[in-house]
């Protein structure tokens, strides 16, 4: 993990803390502090903790949506136990989707990322937080295809932990798929773009707003939907109730 406020909040992955009982959090300086958990959230990986104190030294976040393929990006963990292990590689793609989860997008890159590295910072070049290590391709070590949660993404999770211990996500209910060549060229649009309903869930949002089953949305808060995928994404980060 790392730490983002000279008061103790720390960055890590949930799966990190999962069924722990105890968590010690040791610094660079060999310093050790008990740490409680402020919330956690499976969906996208993300756990906020907190230890006491002040004057801690922290890490900026940077934007990664600035971030291009092709470029230097630098990760730090401890991979198989080796503290503070530094290692570099290139962003392999953005907005990538991993089986099972959709919520957030992910950086993908060769940098080598093994057990170990999973909650530690991915960096770009100016030194600032990009991602944070996740996952890898492969159970048991780096085959050069590793996946960090966007920094933005992950702040956005925190800042809600913070406020109230847990994530609140906006939702429609309704079950979605792709829109193929064929449903396009029916519907008469002019390429495969937006998300087909296939189902409306009873008593939801969209059930309420009149959604039906065979329409396709577009577009959402005036952001185009591109792939069906993106559709999740953006509905999750939207304030509930706007």
């Amino acid at each position: 993990g790392f730490i983002i406020s000279t008061d103790g909040y720390i960055i890590t992955n949930a799966h990190v803390v999962e069924h722990s009982e105890k968590i010690t959090v040791m610094l660079n300086d060999k310093r050790e502090f008990n740490a409680k958990i402020i919330g956690a959230d499976k969906r996208t990986d993300v756990a906020l903790l907190k230890i006491e104190g002040s004057g801690f030294p922290i890490l900026s976040m940077g934007d990664p949506e600035k971030l291009r393929v092709g470029e230097w990006v630098v990760a730090i963990g401890s991979p198989f136990g080796f503290d503070s292990s530094v290692t570099a590689g290139i962003v392999s793609a953005k907005g990538r989707s991993l089986p099972r989860e959709n919520l957030v997008p992910f950086i993908q890159t060769d940098v080598a990322i093994n057990p170990g590295n999973s909650g530690g910072p991915l960096f770009n070049m100016d030194g600032d937080v990009i991602g944070i290590n996740t996952a890898i391709l492969g159970q048991s070590a780096s085959i050069g295809i590793g996946f960090s949660i966007l920094s933005n993404n992950a702040k956005k999770v925190i800042d809600q932990l913070i406020k109230y211990g847990e994530t609140k996500r906006g939702w429609l209910g309704v079950r979605i798929q792709n829109v193929t060549k064929e449903i396009a060229d029916v519907e008469k649009l002019d390429k495969p773009h937006g998300a087909l309903v296939a189902s409306v869930a009873e008593n939801s949002p969209s059930d309420k707003a009149g959604i039906k089953a065979g329409d396709i949305i577009l577009e959402f808060n005036g952001i185009l939907i591109k792939e069906m995928k993106e559709l999740p994404r953006i509905v999750a980060q939207t304030e509930v109730g706007k």
